[in-house]
C-alpha cells in the first residue's frame, strides 16, 4: 500500500518535471525550433488544433522556420495562429505552398522577458510537484492505522526526498534554459 503512493507520486513528479522540460522548450532562444511552433493552437475547422499535427516544420536557416502545411486550405489560418502567439513575434509570409516564420533578433530586454517566462513555468512546474506531495502524504496518513506510524513516518522520509529530487531537476532545468537564453 504505502510503496503504491509512493510509486504515483514519484511517477506523477516525472511527469511534471517532463512537462516543464517540454515548456522550457517552447521559449526560444535565438534560433528557429520546430519545438517552439509544435504547441500553436490553429483553428483547424473550428477546432483548436495543434500545428504540429497540421504541418511539417524545417529550419532552413537559424532565425527562419518553413512550415509547409499538409491541407493548403488551412494556411490561412496558420498564418493567422503564428502572428497571434506573442510569445514568439515571428514576422509570417507565404508563398502559396509553405508558410514563412522569421524570427526577429533578441534584445537584452527580450531575453530577460524570456527569463522571466521560464522561471514563472518552473515555479508552476514546482507548485504541481508540491501539490503531488500533500495527495501522497495524505494518502499515507490515511494509511496510519493499517500500517503504524513508523512506516508512515518512513514513508513520508522517502517522499520529502522524491519531492527535494524533482525540484531539484526542475532547478537545474531552469538554470541550463535560463544560461541558454541570455547567451548572446
Amino acid at each position: 500500500m504505502i510503496t503504491d503512493v509512493l510509486a504515483e507520486a514519484k511517477e506523477k513528479m516525472s511527469k511534471s518535471v517532463e512537462a516543464a522540460k517540454d515548456d522550457f522548450a517552447n521559449v526560444r532562444t535565438g534560433r528557429a525550433n520546430p519545438a517552439l511552433f509544435q504547441k500553436i493552437l490553429v483553428d483547424y475547422y473550428g477546432t483548436p488544433t495543434p500545428l504540429g499535427q497540421l504541418a511539417s516544420m524545417t529550419n532552413p536557416e537559424a532565425r527562419q522556420l518553413l512550415i509547409t502545411p499538409f491541407d493548403k486550405s488551412s494556411m490561412k489560418d496558420i498564418e493567422k495562429a503564428i502572428a497571434a502567439a506573442q510569445h514568439i513575434g515571428a514576422s509570417v509570409g507565404n508563398d502559396g505552398n509553405a508558410i514563412r516564420a522569421i524570427l526577429p533578433e533578441l534584445t537584452a530586454d527580450r531575453r530577460k522577458e524570456y527569463v522571466k517566462i521560464v522561471k514563472a513555468k518552473g515555479e508552476d512546474a514546482k507548485v504541481s510537484i508540491r501539490n503531488i506531495r500533500r495527495k501522497a502524504k495524505d494518502d499515507l496518513d490515511a494509511l496510519k492505522s493499517d500500517v503504524g506510524d513508523d512506516e508512515v513516518a518512513r514513508a513520508e522520509k522517502e517522499l520529502e526526498a522524491l519531492t527535494k529530487a524533482h525540484a531539484d531537476a526542475i532547478d537545474d532545468a531552469l538554470k541550463k534554459k535560463e544560461a541558454e537564453l541570455l547567451e548572446v
